[in-house]
């Protein structure tokens, strides 16, 4: 009998990455409401620019708005690369299995022909 991994499980992976981008998404939002005083919407707004790395909408006034940002952007940004690492990397791994097979077959073929 096998036994499989929990996160084996594509729905389980899609939830765990997408419970993962929006613990991050709704931290750096209310921190942005709060710290800068914007509304949720702005502060989703800034925070989605952040998180997929196309760069604040405008700059943060405070000080702490501006380390608040820092922060958020290493962290977001990681987020969802690896959620996407995590929601993808069984597809990719397959991928990459199926390439060297069929290296080694293409490399078997020219040591055949040489001979």
């Amino acid at each position: 009998m096998t036994h499989r991994h929990p996160y084996h499980s594509p729905v389980r992976r899609g939830l765990y990455s997408a419970a993962l981008v929006v613990l991050v998404m709704a931290t750096g939002t209310f921190g942005i409401h709060r710290i800068e005083k914007l509304s949720y919407v702005d502060s989703f707004y800034f925070m989605s620019m952040i998180a997929t790395a196309q760069g604040p909408a405008f700059a943060p006034q405070t000080a702490a708005g501006k380390i608040f940002t820092s922060l958020m952007a290493f962290l977001s940004v990681g987020s969802v690369v690896a959620a996407l690492g995590f929601l993808f990397g069984p597809f990719f791994g397959l991928l990459w299995r199926i390439g060297v097979v069929k290296f080694e077959e293409e490399i078997a073929l020219l040591k055949k022909e040489k001979k």
